[in-house]
C-alpha cells in the first residue's frame, strides 16, 4: 500500500516519500552536467562560456513553471486536506493549460529576443554565435521544459513521486544517449548538444500530459475546467519564492560572469560554469527534498493538523543539517576528481579547483534557507516566502558579488555566496521564529 499525504511520518517512511523527488531533480542535475562534460570534451571552454551566458536566459522562463508548479500544488494539495477533491482537480487542470500556453508563447517570442539578449550579456565572435544558436532550440522546446517543471510538484501531490521519478530518468537517459550519439558519434557539436536537451524536455514534459489525461489511479487527472482567476493568482503568489530564486539565480549569474570578466577574463567565466555544474547536483538534495516534504506540509495545514506540521518541521531541520555537513566534506574530497573530469588543464584547471573549494562552503547553510522558503510556499504564505527567497538569491548575492571582489580579488568572487548564505540563514531564522505559533510547526 502506497504511503498517503494524511499518514503519520517516521523518519524512515518521509525519506521514502521524499526520495523519488530529490533522486528525481538530482538525476535532472546529473544530466546537465554529463551534457557540460560532453561540450567541454568535444566542443571545448567557449561553448561552456557561451552556455553559461545564455542558460540563464532558459533558467528564468523555465522558472515560471516551477512558480505554478509549487505554488499551484500547494493550492491543490490544501484544498484536497480540506476535503474537495473535485475543485482540486478544477485547479491542477487549469493550471496545466495555462502553463502550456504561456510555454507557446516564449518559444515564438524568443526566437527573435536570443541574439539581442546574448549581446547584452557579454557574448561576442565565436561564442555570440554559439549563445544564438542554442537558446534558439532551448527556447524552442521551452513549452514541454515549463511543463516538466510543473509536474516535478504535482507528481508529489498526485501520490505519485516514483512515477515522476521514472518520467525524469527517461528524459535524462534521452539527454545523454543523443550526447554520445550527436557530440561524440557524430561530431555535431553544440548543435547536437542542443538537439538532445531539447528532445530530454520534450520526454519530459509530453510524458505527464499523457498521463494525466488519461484514467488513472493518481489523485489528480486533467479534465474541463474553466479559468479560476484568484486560484491562478494565489498560486503564482505562493510559488513567487521559487520563481524569485531561479530568476534571482540567473540574474546573479549574470553579475558573476561580469565580475569574472574584469576579475578573470580569460579563464572565470567558463571555471565557473564547470562549478556551477557540480554545485547544481548538491543543490538539488535541497531543493527536491524542499519540493516532496512541501505536499504534506500543504496537506497538514489545510487539515489543522498541527502535531504532523510539528513532526515534519522537526525532522526536517534535521535532515538539512546533517545533509549539508555531509555534502560539504563531500565536495572538499571530492574536489579535485570533480573538476578533473571536464579534462580543462593548466590555470583554468587551478583556478576552478580553488573556487569549487571556496564555494563549496555554502552547502553548510543552504539546506535551511531552501526549506524556509519552500516551508512558507506550503504554508500559502506567499510574500514570506517571496521575501526570504528575493533576499537570499538577489540582495544578498549582489551585495556580496560587488563587494568582495573588491576587498579579495578573485577569491572575492568565490566566497561571496558563502557572506550572502549567512545573511540569508539569519533573516529566514526571524521568519521561522515569529510566525511558528500562526502555523503551529514549532
Amino acid at each position: 500500500m502506497g504511503i498517503k499525504l494524511s499518514d503519520h511520518f517516521t523518519f524512515g517512511r518521509l525519506l521514502k516519500f521524499v526520495a523519488p523527488s530529490i533522486i528525481m531533480l538530482v538525476f535532472t542535475s546529473i544530466y546537465t552536467v554529463i551534457d557540460g562534460l560532453f561540450i567541454s570534451n568535444f566542443v571545448g571552454a567557449t561553448a561552456v562560456s557561451a552556455i553559461n551566458r545564455i542558460f540563464p536566459l532558459i533558467i528564468i522562463l523555465g522558472s515560471i513553471g516551477f512558480m505554478l508548479g509549487t505554488g499551484g500544488s500547494a493550492l491543490v494539495s490544501k484544498t484536497m486536506g480540506e476535503g474537495d477533491y473535485k475543485l482540486a482537480n478544477a485547479y491542477f487542470s487549469m493550471l496545466v493549460y495555462v502553463t502550456a500556453g504561456i510555454g507557446v508563447a516564449i518559444a515564438l517570442a524568443g526566437q527573435f529576443a536570443v541574439p539581442p539578449i546574448a549581446r547584452l550579456l557579454g557574448a561576442k565572435g565565436e561564442e555570440l554565435k554559439y549563445c544564438v544558436m542554442y537558446g534558439r532550440v532551448l527556447l524552442g522546446a521551452q513549452p514541454f521544459f515549463i511543463l516538466q517543471n510543473v509536474f516535478q510538484s504535482f507528481f508529489v501531490t498526485a501520490e505519485k513521486p516514483r512515477l515522476g521519478l521514472l518520467v525524469i530518468v527517461a528524459a535524462g537517459i534521452t539527454n545523454m544517449v543523443l550526447d554520445a550519439l550527436f557530440v561524440a558519434g557524430f561530431g555535431w557539436g553544440l548543435d547536437g548538444a542542443a538537439a538532445a536537451t531539447a528532445a530530454s524536455q520534450f520526454i519530459g514534459g509530453a510524458v505527464p500530459v499523457i498521463y494525466f489525461a488519461c484514467p488513472n489511479k493518481s489523485l489528480l487527472r486533467l479534465s474541463g475546467t474553466r479559468l479560476y482567476f484568484k486560484a491562478l493568482l494565489k498560486s503564482a503568489a505562493n510559488g513567487s519564492s521559487e520563481f524569485l530564486s531561479n530568476v534571482s539565480a540567473s540574474v546573479v549569474t549574470m553579475l558573476y560572469n561580469f565580475s569574472l570578466d574584469k576579475y578573470a577574463p580569460v579563464n572565470g567565466v567558463p571555471a565557473y560554469g564547470v562549478i556551477m555544474y557540480v554545485v547544481m547536483v548538491f543543490f538539488s538534495v535541497f531543493m527536491g527534498y524542499s519540493v516532496g516534504c512541501a505536499p504534506l506540509i500543504g496537506y497538514n495545514y489545510g487539515a489543522q493538523n498541527r502535531e504532523e506540521l510539528k513532526n515534519l518541521f522537526k525532522k526536517s531541520m534535521i535532515f538539512m543539517a546533517v545533509c549539508g555537513a555531509a555534502m560539504t566534506a563531500l565536495s572538499e574530497a571530492l574536489a579535485v576528481p570533480a573538476v578533473k573530469i571536464f579534462s580543462f588543464g593548466g590555470e583554468l584547471y587551478k583556478m576552478t579547483l580553488r573556487g569549487f573549494r571556496i564555494y563549496s562552503l555554502v552547502f553548510l547553510l543552504t539546506g535551511f534557507s531552501v526549506f524556509s522558503s519552500s516551508l512558507f510556499t506550503a504554508l500559502n504564505n506567499g510574500p514570506v516566502s517571496a521575501c526570504i527567497s528575493f533576499l537570499r538569491t538577489l540582495l544578498f548575492q549582489i551585495g556580496a558579488v560587488l563587494l568582495f571582489p573588491l576587498i579579495w580579488g578573485l577569491d572575492g568572487v568565490w566566497s561571496a555566496g558563502i557572506f550572502a548564505e549567512i545573511a540569508s540563514v539569519a533573516v529566514s531564522a526571524v521568519f521561522v521564529i515569529c510566525l511558528r505559533k500562526r502555523y503551529g510547526y514549532a
